[in-house]
């Protein structure tokens, strides 16, 4: 089965599928410790890197989603990942059978909209290709994700204990203001 990736263009950014020439900026992504503070809380060895690259590329051709490289427009430098993917978190019939949104920006590129914009222009891609429920699991505490999130029209389904933390699972029905 092959699915093309959508290429996805914002004012400053590129939503592209990953190539392999971005896999050592993704590797340098999840190894930087700011990056993970509140996704597990270790950087990834570069082998898990490569299984994540790889996973990420191959979910796009079982799904027709994925996650997408974050590419900034100028420079051609990818600094994060946005998108969606199925889990097998185990956390329940109200949160595993849908598809879970997810976004990660390096550091350099926090703080200026840029995850917003990012995170935005997937979700506009979702509503219109795959509209339906989505949810996000989001570490307690990341307060920069959890507003992201509730921008998207997520909200708080309840707390769960997630890989030994506490996690804020949330759902978005559609796009904010959307009516099913």
């Amino acid at each position: 089965m092959i699915r093309s990736i959508p290429i996805l263009n914002t004012a400053r950014l590129r939503l592209a599928g990953m190539r392999p020439e971005d896999f050592d900026r993704y590797a340098s992504i999840w190894a930087d410790p700011d990056v993970v503070r509140f996704i597990g809380g270790r950087p990834k060895t570069r082998g898990e890197s490569w299984e994540a690259f790889l996973r990420n590329a191959g979910h796009w051709q079982m799904t027709g989603f994925g996650q997408w490289g974050v590419v900034m427009q100028k420079t051609r430098q990818m600094v994060g990942q946005a998108g969606f993917f199925f889990t097998s978190r185990g956390l329940g019939d109200d949160f595993d059978p849908y598809p879970e949104a997810g976004w990660v920006m390096a550091p350099e590129a926090q703080g200026q909209g840029l995850g917003r914009e990012a995170v935005q222009a997937a979700h506009d891609w979702f509503d219109r290709v795959i509209p339906g429920r989505l949810v996000a699991m989001i570490t307690a505490g990341n307060e920069r994700s959890i507003g992201l999130a509730r921008n998207l029209g997520y909200q708080e389904m309840r707390r769960a204990e997630y890989g030994g933390s506490e996690v804020v699972l949330m759902r978005r029905d559609g796009p904010p203001g959307h009516r099913f």
